[in-house]
């Protein structure tokens, strides 16, 4: 028993020292590998900028062309250089007005389709939801400041009524005259008053 227990230990030990872990990554290695990820994707990124910015450089050579040569030219031929200039400009802000366009159509239909598959999906797109205050004198704050924004309609509510009237001298008319016997007890009621007044 005791020779098939170790005849047994000694090939599970030869077994286990012959098989190797596939793939196995030291925690050295593993700090190696990520340093040369990164390295290559630092090197690719600035592969990518030079060559966006080359691209850039040669469509504006393109479409710029070259400078041209201004010294010792005459009047005629330098307006000749002026109007091919603008004629050039142009053409370019032309171009630039219908690139926009299309994009922006573009984006518009890009925006519908993508609109009609969640809504097909049955997904539906939430709008955000606006913070309202649970205190009525905050409420009231809110509902005012929406009432300025409409504009025309505030003014319309708060037009004085006495604001567009004339002159006239019926207001005038409309004030008790100084022989009635309403004005004659308003002026005895406050030289009453006064007189109280000045014994205190």
């Amino acid at each position: 028993m005791e020779r098939k227990k170790a005849e047994v230990r000694a090939r599970l030990e030869a077994a286990a020292g012959t098989k190797k872990k596939k793939g196995f990554m030291t925690p050295e290695r593993k700090k190696k590998l990520r340093a040369l990820l990164r390295k290559k994707a630092a090197e690719e990124l600035k592969k990518e900028q030079e060559r966006k910015a080359e691209e850039r450089r040669r469509q504006i050579a393109e479409r710029t062309g070259q400078p041209k040569k201004l010294d010792g030219l005459n009047e005629a031929e330098l307006q000749a250089v002026c109007r091919e200039y603008h004629k050039r400009i142009e053409e370019l802000h032309s171009s630039k007005f219908d690139l926009e366009y299309a994009v922006a159509k573009k984006e518009f239909e890009i925006q519908e389709l993508s609109h009609k598959v969640n809504d097909s999906r049955g997904r539906f797109v939430k709008p955000p939801l606006k913070k309202v205050p649970k205190y009525e004198q905050k409420i009231e704050k809110m509902l005012l400041a929406a009432r300025k924004e409409v504009g025309f309609t505030v003014a319309l509510k708060s037009v004085k009524k006495d604001q567009f009237k004339l002159d006239d001298k019926e207001s005038e008319k409309k004030e008790t005259p100084e022989w009635s016997l309403k004005a004659k007890a308003v002026s005895h009621e406050s030289k009453a008053e006064s007189e109280a007044e000045a014994e205190e």
